[in-house]
């Protein structure tokens, strides 16, 4: 890990930093995730922990998603003020639903989506279309669709997954989904050895991923609230990823009790080696960046593999007016 000299407004406070949030009586704000705690929201409770969002006066308090939890429910609900969005495919059904949800900043500029195989058995991803694939419901319908459509894999070599790794360390010939940070891992430390890990974003998947978003209503009525909660969260970004993130994975054990340091340790090398959070267009317009020329080229994979109709107002689904900026870029080693 690169260390260097943070801002003094940015320098870790510890743990003790989340109760002083409070003590500072900034504005109340509630930031729900998609999912349990992990290296993944790193960023966001880094922001937390060493006092980033209370310096612009935002008391943030995170609540973590999970497999019974729906906070973007609770955000339409008005019941809190940010959402963590999965990807810009979810953006667009809510477009198509009629919702008023907006992404406003796109943590992950590279979907950490990927297909892990056997060494030996499929060391590219063309050799993958050898595969029978285990691929969820939800990956089905979405980015496989897309790699029928694009790369050439079929329907037939598809078995549903049941997030279950057994049946694919049991035969060499399948093929699994998975997430960088987790299937990968979980293989190595199961079964012993190191599978191949295709990401695929590498192959085309061009969607962002990890997204902050709104209400349309508090973009309108609230838009320095959002600017604060943005510019924090990127600022945060960065420290997560480059700085001391220990006061910040602490806050993410504690939220998650199965949370442990060398998976952290593990989804945060993946992501800095992958290029998961800082690359492409974030190198030049900082962490957070999103483009129009992105968006609308993942629209038209998803319209070209059947998944959305053509004619969506697609470009309703995000604003640029936060993000971009460079906040935060100073923070980054070599910078």
């Amino acid at each position: 890990m690169s260390h260097f000299k943070l801002a003094p407004m940015i320098v870790a406070m510890g743990l003790a930093a989340s109760a002083a949030t409070a003590d500072d009586h900034g504005e109340k704000v509630v930031f729900g995730t998609n999912w349990l705690a992990q290296a993944e929201h790193g960023g966001f409770y880094q922001s937390v922990a060493d006092g980033t969002y209370a310096e612009c006066g935002l008391d943030v308090e995170i609540i973590s998603g999970g497999p019974q939890v729906n906070n973007r429910a609770l955000m339409l609900a008005g019941r809190i003020d940010f959402h963590m969005g999965g990807d810009m495919l979810q953006a667009f059904n809510a477009v198509k639903e009629g919702i008023p949800v907006v992404s406003v900043a796109a943590i992950f500029q590279k979907h950490p989506q990927v297909i892990v195989a056997h060494p030996g058995e499929a060391d590219s991803w063309e050799e993958l279309k050898d595969l029978t694939l285990l691929i969820g419901d939800n990956g089905f319908t979405s980015y496989y669709q897309w790699m029928i459509a694009e790369h050439g894999f079929t329907v037939e070599q598809r078995e549903p997954y049941t997030f279950n790794p057994a049946p694919f360390l049991a035969d060499k010939r399948k093929g699994m989904q998975g997430y960088l940070s987790s299937e990968p891992y979980l293989v190595q430390k199961e079964a012993g050895f190191e599978p191949n890990v295709f990401l695929i974003a590498d192959a085309g998947y061009s969607s962002y991923a990890t997204t902050i978003e709104t209400m349309a209503d508090t973009i309108e009525n609230e838009p320095e609230k959002v600017k604060c909660f943005v510019d924090g969260s990127l600022t945060g970004w960065y420290n997560y990823l480059y700085g001391d993130s220990s006061a910040a994975d602490e806050l993410i054990k504690a939220a998650n009790p199965d949370m442990t340091q060398d998976k952290i340790d593990f989804a945060k090398a993946m992501m800095r080696d992958e290029g998961i959070v800082d690359s492409g267009a974030a190198l030049e317009l900082g962490i957070g960046s999103m483009t129009d020329e992105v968006i609308g080229d993942f629209y038209q994979k998803m319209v070209d593999a059947g998944v959305l109709e053509d004619g969506l107002d697609w470009q309703s689904a995000y604003t640029l007016e936060f993000t971009n900026q460079k906040v935060g870029m100073d923070l980054r080693p070599g910078n």
